[in-house]
């Protein structure tokens, strides 16, 4: 087999067999196929698609790159949930102990954050003591008796999905549904996920901008799951303006828990709601998203969603206090209030410019060298659609230092106000089970 004969077929257009493609991935990785060859294919792909069985074929090449974890030991159907990020996307912090609360094995394995703020475990570790670091005999136990883990993200997963990326990035080949889907659900897929919920995110502050964009990679994950074996679902869902209000590790956190008390923002509780309902018809503990939309609700107003969330954190050497008692977070020295410049109506929030005015203030990273401040932030007082009289309070600012003045500038101009009132828009486009 030669590499040339490959990328002439996928450039005249036609599907490549399950045996080029793994020939492709294995010689990639290894080194013996060189950039060019590679930057060709991957261009050729771009302009000429991939059947879903090419797609499928790709994503688990990808998989037998390198390890996978087993999760054999833990029992029932482990349900990973992945979005395709945003800005306040506090989903995993709720949706781990809601649905570990309704008996569905959560074992997670997230990252750590790069851009407006961090990634899943940051927001964690502003927990004093909080830690991700699990033997595998520790995080299976964990599993099995509290239903909730999170780990960090294994060195030697998918390693042909790194190689690829990083080329991808420096070729213009980022923007293709079969590479970008097949990425995604390598990674769920070797982490050793049983069944998969999607969190695709469309609007401005979005990977993809327009919902049609958002409904082609959704259909396409969905489908690449299920072809492989693993029970499948998305759904699309809004990121023109941030989710929920909060942005920022620990106040995150605190967000979290309110959410989980039931006093949390109607969006991102709303979004919860749905996504949980999936991870419980997924992982076989309802027969319809209604009857797991009713037990994620009970879960909630019982309690028992929130103390698993607490001895979550306990199991991982957090303090667990914090659930009680939040100002054990850690605390911003100066709060600033972001005033309304006129009367009227909230019509736009730029989500990312809102959190790269989070990121300014030190919430996230610019570079993988960037150190995060934990108790940085902002949270919004209002959102699209909300009332607003001059002098009101747009957003409070969390900052360890006295000069915001960049960061109330771009809140300013990126969040708008006019005389007449114009809806938020839809939290969730659709929802895709098959």
């Amino acid at each position: 087999m030669r590499m040339i004969d490959i990328i002439e077929k996928k450039r005249e257009g036609n599907a490549l067999t399950k045996e080029e493609i793994e020939f492709f991935i294995e010689g990639y990785t290894n080194g013996s196929i060189p950039d060019y060859q590679m930057s060709s294919l991957l261009m050729a792909i771009f302009f000429q698609n991939m059947t879903d069985e090419e797609r499928a074929d790709l994503t688990m090449a990808m998989v037998n790159s390198g390890e996978t974890i087993d999760l054999s030991a833990i029992e029932g159907v482990k349900v990973d949930k992945h979005s395709t990020g945003g800005v306040g996307d506090t989903t995993t912090l709720v949706l781990g102990p809601l649905v570990a609360a309704c008996g569905v094995p959560v074992a997670k394995m997230s990252g750590r954050g790069l851009g407006h703020t961090g990634g899943t475990i940051d927001k964690l570790e502003a927990i004093e003591g909080f830690h991700v670091e699990l033997t595998s005999e520790q995080f299976v136990k964990q599993v099995n008796e509290l239903k909730v883990a999170v780990i960090g993200q294994s060195g030697n997963l998918t390693p042909a999905d790194k190689k690829l990326y990083a080329l991808r990035d420096v070729t213009g080949t980022v923007n293709s549904i079969p590479l970008i889907a097949s990425s995604i659900m390598s990674k769920k897929i070797a982490a050793g996920a049983g069944a998969i919920v999607l969190d695709v995110k469309t609007g401005d502050g979005a990977f993809m901008k327009t919902t049609d964009d958002a409904r082609e990679l959704a259909q396409a994950m969905v489908r690449i799951g299920n072809n492989v074996g693993r029970k499948t679902m998305a759904i699309i869902s809004d990121m023109s303006q941030p989710l929920g209000r909060a942005i920022g590790n620990s106040l995150e956190i605190v967000e979290a828990i309110d959410t989980l008390k039931g006093n949390g923002p109607e969006d991102l509780t709303e979004l919860c709601l749905t996504l949980g309902s999936q991870m419980v018809v997924v992982g076989e503990k309802a027969e319809t998203l209604e009857e797991a939309r009713e037990m994620l609700l009970a879960v909630i107003e019982d309690g028992s969603a929130l103390e698993i969330f607490k001895q979550f954190i306990k199991w991982q050497g957090g303090n667990e206090k914090i659930v009680d008692d939040v100002s054990l977070l850690p605390q911003a020295a100066y709060k600033m209030e972001v005033p309304a410049s006129q009367d009227g109506f909230i019509t736009f929030m730029e989500a990312d410019e809102i959190g790269t005015a989070a990121m300014l203030l030190g919430a996230g990273r610019a570079t993988k060298e960037s150190e995060i401040d934990l108790a940085v932030g902002i949270v919004l007082n209002k959102k699209v659609g909300d009332s607003v009289s001059k002098g009101d309070s747009l957003a409070t600012i969390y900052s360890n230092r006295e000069d915001v003045q960049e960061v109330m500038d771009k809140l300013t101009q990126f969040i708008d106000i006019e005389a007449t009132k114009k809806e938020a828009p839809p939290l969730i486009y659709e929802v895709i089970t098959a």
